[in-house]
C-alpha cells in the first residue's frame, strides 16, 4: 500500500482538523483584550512535576540569600552575594572580581545554549515549568483557588452580585497576592546586601532608599504580571514564543493532540460502539485546565507554553472511558504524520541541530572549567604614564612613570617582590620607599593596591626610541607569580 493510499484511509476528521487549525491561525488578531481565564485544577504526573519545580525554584529564590558560607575573617559570609560596594560577586566557593566579568558572560552563554538545546529536544519546556512568569502565576492561582474555589466556583463567584462573601474572598486573595509580591521584591534586594541586615533595616525603616525603590518596583511587577496579566505576558510581551521557531523543528517533542486517533470527535454514550469515530469525546477538559485558555486540538499555537496539564486532563478522561491514554501527549510533528499514515513513530534526538547546541555547550563549559581550575589568586597590571610620555632630566637621563596594580585575591595579607626584566641599567624607584630599599609590595587580604613606580635610564644607555619591559611580582612564601609586559619610552630618534 502506498503512502497516498494510507493517507486516504486515515481518519476522516483529519482534513477538517487541518482546515480548522488554518482558519484559527488566519483569524487570530495581533492583539485582543484580555478575557478572564479560569484554569481548572489538574491531577496527574505533569501537574505533580510542576508542583515540584515550583517548590524547588521558589525555595531557592526566597531562601538562598540566608545560606551562609565561611570565607574567613573580614569577608562576607553570605553564600550568594552581589557586593557592589566591595566590587565582588560571591557564589559559594567562587569569588568573581570586576576584571573577571567573562565568567558571568560564560554563564549567560551556557544558559542560552542549554535553553536552545532543551527547546530543540522538548519544545517550550522552559516556558511550561521553570519560567518565572509561569512559576509565580501558578503560585497566584493556588492562592486564588484557596479563596475562591476551583474553576466553576470562581466563575460563579465572578458572576454573582457583590456581597460580604464575595468581598472577603476577593480582598483576601488580593491581600495575599500583595504579600507574595512584596516578599518577591524584598527577596531580590537580599542578594545585594547581607540578608539578615537588610531584613532588620527594611522592617525598621532604616534601609537605603534604593532598597525600598527596587522592592516596590518588583512588588508592582510581580502583582501585575502574575495576578492580572498572566497569559497576556506570554502571548504579547515575551519574545521567546517567536524566537523558538528558529530553535526547533518537526522532530522536537511538543505537547500534541493526536488527531489520527481522536478524529472524528464527538459525544459518546456508555455502551456505544467506537467504530468509525475517534477517541476524543469532546469533553473539553483539556481546555478547562489550560492556563492559556486555548484548545490544543486546534494544532500548534503560539500561546501554548507546553505545560502538559492538558495531557493529565485527557489521560484522566481516557482512563474513565476505558480508552488508551496518550490522546494528547508529547510527540513530534513528523511522528503524528507517520502514525496518521499507519507507520511506526521514529525518534531522532541526535540531530545536526541538537548536536551543534550540545557541542557548543560542552566547549564553553570546558573553557569555563579550565579557566576556573587555573584561576590564580594574584594578578598584575602595569599602566605607563602617557601625560607626559617621558621626562628628560637635567643630566640627560630619561624617566618613565608606571602605575603598578597588584590584585591579591587571597584571604591574608601578602608581601610581593617586584622584579623588572629589561635593560639592566634601568634604575627603579618606588614612590614612598627609599631608593636603595628592595621593591617590596605589601597588599592586604582580598584587596587591590596601586603603586607608583619610576624607571630612569641614563643618557649613555639610550640606544633606541623604546625598550621592552617585563614586570613580574613574586610571592616568596608560596612561589606564586604574575607578570605583564610594558615598554620604556626614551623619545630618541
Amino acid at each position: 500500500m502506498t503512502d497516498t493510499q494510507k493517507n486516504s484511509m486515515a481518519a476522516p476528521g483529519i482534513a477538517q482538523h487541518d482546515a480548522e487549525a488554518v482558519n484559527a491561525s488566519q483569524t487570530r488578531e495581533l492583539y485582543q483584550a484580555r478575557q478572564q481565564i479560569y484554569p481548572k485544577l489538574a491531577h496527574g504526573k505533569f501537574r505533580a512535576l510542576k508542583w515540584f519545580v515550583m517548590a524547588v525554584t521558589l525555595g531557592i529564590y526566597y531562601l538562598l540569600p540566608f545560606v551562609r558560607w565561611d570565607r574567613g575573617e573580614g569577608a562576607p559570609d553570605q553564600a550568594v552575594l552581589v557586593d557592589f560596594a566591595g566590587r565582588r560577586f560571591y557564589f559559594f566557593f567562587i569569588e568573581i572580581w570586576p576584571q573577571e566579568v567573562y565568567y558571568i558572560t560564560g554563564l549567560l552563554i551556557l544558559a542560552a545554549l542549554a535553553l536552545f538545546l532543551a527547546t530543540a529536544l522538548f519544545g517550550r519546556v522552559w516556558c511550561g515549568y521553570a519560567c518565572p512568569q509561569t512559576v509565580w502565576t501558578d503560585l497566584f492561582i493556588v492562592v486564588e483557588r484557596f479563596f475562591e474555589g476551583d474553576r466553576n466556583a470562581r466563575m460563579k463567584l465572578d458572576k454573582a452580585k457583590w456581597s460580604f462573601n464575595k468581598a472577603w474572598r476577593k480582598i483576601g486573595k488580593h491581600a495575599v497576592w500583595l504579600l507574595i509580591a512584596l516578599a518577591t521584591g524584598g527577596a531580590w534586594i537580599l542578594y545585594f546586601h547581607d540578608a539578615f541586615d537588610v531584613v532588620q533595616n527594611f522592617l525598621t525603616g532604616q534601609a537605603a532608599l534604593s532598597s525600598y525603590l527596587f522592592a516596590g518596583v518588583l512588588t508592582f511587577t510581580t502583582y501585575t504580571l502574575a495576578g492580572t496579566m498572566r497569559e497576556q505576558v506570554c502571548t504579547y510581551m515575551c519574545p521567546w514564543p517567536r524566537i523558538q521557531a528558529a530553535m526547533t523543528d518537526r522532530e522536537a517533542l511538543n505537547v500534541t493532540y493526536r488527531y489520527d486517533r481522536g478524529e472524528p470527535r464527538g459525544r459518546h454514550k456508555k455502551g456505544e460502539s467506537w467504530d468509525d469515530r475517534g477517541d476524543c469525546i469532546d469533553c473539553k477538559q483539556c481546555v478547562a485546565v489550560c492556563p492559556m485558555g486555548i484548545d490544543i486540538r486546534d494544532g500548534s499555537q503560539l500561546e501554548c507554553i507546553q505545560c502538559a496539564l492538558c495531557i493529565d486532563a485527557c489521560d484522566d478522561i481516557m482512563s474513565k472511558i476505558d480508552r488508551p491514554t496518550g490522546l494528547i501527549t508529547y510527540e513530534t510533528d513528523d511522528n503524528i504524520d507517520r502514525m496518521a499514515a499507519g507507520d511506526k513513530p521514529r525518534y531522532r534526538f541526535f540531530r545536526v541541530r541538537t548536536m551543534v547546541y550540545a557541542v557548543a555547550f560542552a566547549l564553553v563549559a570546558l573553557v569555563m572549567l579550565t579557566a576556573l581550575i587555573n584561576r590564580t589568586e594574584l594578578e598584575l597590571n602595569a599602566q605607563r604614564d602617557r601625560n607626559p610620555n617621558f621626562v628628560v632630566l637635567s643630566d640627560g637621563s630619561v624617566r618613565n612613570g608606571y602605575n603598578i596594580k597588584v590584585v591579591n585575591k587571597a584571604g591574608e595579607e601578602r608581601v610581593f617582590q617586584l622584579i623588572i626584566e629589561g635593560d639592566p641599567q634601568l634604575r627603579p624607584r618606588l614612590l614612598g620607599a627609599s631608593e636603595d630599599a628592595p621593591l617590596s609590595l605589601m597588599v592586604g587580604p582580598d584587596e587591590t593596591q596601586d603603586f607608583l613606580l619610576y624607571l630612569t635610564l641614563p643618557a649613555d644607555a639610550i640606544d633606541g626610541p623604546r625598550e621592552e619591559l617585563m614586570f613580574r611580582v613574586v610571592d616568596p612564601a608560596s612561589g606564586e607569580t604574575a607578570s605583564t609586559r610594558s615598554v620604556f619610552v626614551t623619545g630618541a630618534e
